[in-house]
């Protein structure tokens, strides 16, 4: 009977482990979904990223923002180059993925006149001192770890309005060497859309 009893126990301990396994696994990946959907860490397919952007075939608005040694950056600096210019923020998952990617394609493209510039969208809190302080130092901290050795400015909130709005992150527009915009990408999509749109940018403007 005891026997019997130490059986049914252990197969019933068996059931809870089995149970309590399948749980986990399923609370695990429900948890990493909600991460990635929080973080947007999701490759677009092509197919949502045939976006046309109101400023296609226009003029990239004019700008002049600080870099993060005080200097200040303009859009007119770069006349005669093809120009990436990305929109990115500390806290941005995507951003992170696709950062290297930019690394590499600027080492390949830059002799045929092809620069980044990297527009921080990071909140500034122009009204705080010690704060504004705080924040310019962990945007640093992050372009040192990331590497990013190409131009970055900061305050990109300034120019969202003149770029019709740039409400998610990353978002990039690709400017050709007379400085009109012949693509925009909002998300992240493939190295080879962004290739893509590099290419673009430096076969216009010709």
């Amino acid at each position: 009977m005891k026997r019997n009893h130490l059986v049914l126990l252990l197969i019933l301990a068996s059931l809870a482990l089995m149970f309590w396994a399948g749980w986990a696994n399923f609370e695990s990946r429900r948890q990493q979904a909600e991460r990635l959907r929080a973080n947007h860490v999701t490759l677009q397919p092509e197919s949502a990223n045939e976006y046309v952007s109101p400023l296609q075939g226009k003029p990239a608005p004019g700008f002049s923002l600080n870099d993060l040694n005080g200097k200040k950056v303009s859009l007119a600096d770069y006349r005669g180059k093809a120009v990436l210019l990305n929109f990115w923020a500390t806290w941005c998952a995507p951003c992170k993925v696709e950062i290297p990617w930019f690394l590499k394609l600027r080492e390949q493209y830059a002799g045929q006149g092809f620069e980044i510039i990297g527009v921080s969208s990071d909140d500034l809190d122009k009204d705080d001192k010690a704060k504004l302080f705080t924040q310019k130092a962990e945007i640093v901290k992050f372009v040192e770890q990331q590497k990013m050795t190409y131009p970055v400015v900061i305050d990109g909130d300034a120019i969202s309005h003149p770029y019709g709005g740039v409400d998610s992150l990353p978002t990039s527009f690709f400017i050709d060497r007379k400085g009109t915009v012949v693509a925009q990408t909002v998300g992240l999509v493939s190295r080879d859309e962004i290739e893509s749109d590099i290419r673009k940018a430096l076969a216009g403007g010709q």
